[in-house]
């Protein structure tokens, strides 16, 4: 029972980021910034979707922080340093099929806060 409830939600989630990213995609001067969480941590990527590259990536492994709501403040933290030293000011957000509320909406609101726009 368990296993396809997990199932349905895994199914509903990629159907949620197929719509979306149909929808956006991301250059080098305008990179879309993907979000992906597990239960353990949070993961960030700004991607150039024309050269298929990742420009800068940063995640809470490295970092050594949780996936809750003060980890994703302090990731989108360092990720906004790293974009803003690669002269990148304006991104697209891509919310990677996850719903907008708590960790993801942590994630764009601290990045606003510093400085990005999206």
């Amino acid at each position: 029972m368990r296993a396809n409830i997990l199932k349905r939600k895994l199914k509903l989630r990629l159907k949620r980021k197929r719509r979306v990213r149909a929808n956006i995609s991301g250059t080098a001067s305008l990179p879309r910034v993907s979000v992906f969480k597990s239960n353990r941590t949070i993961y960030l990527q700004a991607i150039d979707d024309i050269n298929a590259k990742t420009i800068v990536a940063s995640s809470g492994v490295k970092l050594g922080i949780k996936a809750n709501k003060e980890g994703a403040k302090k990731i989108a933290a360092d990720f906004a340093k790293l974009l803003k030293a690669k002269k990148i000011e304006e991104a697209v957000f891509d919310r990677n099929g996850y719903l907008y509320h708590g960790v993801v909406a942590e994630v764009a609101n601290s990045l606003r806060e510093n400085g990005i726009k999206l």
